[in-house]
């Protein structure tokens, strides 16, 4: 059973999906189930992956560690992602970009996600 914004990957293709809408059914891709990408919430890697958020009034900025991510071909984040209630807005990255992005967020409860393309999903709630 999937629950919307769940993460998966096909560990044969790497095929990445997020789920839209919560279904009964398994996710398959490659004849094998995907693997669900847990939301971390604790790095273990001196700080690396949890976003870390500035707020300017509605204006959210979001920087993917307090001791920035690397950004390197083989080790990069591929989005950030903000959710703010029904309201979602992703900004997709580059191997030679810096890991952060600023988005327009209104009050209340928000939720951060950023994508580590060989450590997951993490994330973090404002």
């Amino acid at each position: 059973m999937t629950k919307r914004l769940e993460v998966y990957k096909c560990e044969i293709c790497g095929n990445i999906v997020e789920v839209l809408h919560a279904g009964k059914g398994t996710l398959e891709c490659c004849k094998q189930d995907m693997v669900l990408y847990p939301e971390n919430t604790r790095d273990a890697s001196l700080e690396k992956h949890v976003p870390v958020i500035t707020r300017n009034g509605n204006e959210l900025k979001v920087d993917v560690g307090q001791e920035l991510h690397p950004m390197e071909e083989e080790h990069y984040i591929e989005w950030i992602e903000v959710i703010a209630g029904e309201k979602i807005c992703r900004q997709f990255l580059k191997a030679d970009q810096a890991p952060e992005a600023v988005f327009q967020a209104g009050v209340g409860k928000i939720t951060v996600r950023a994508f580590c393309n060989l450590h997951g999903l993490w994330k973090v709630e404002v």
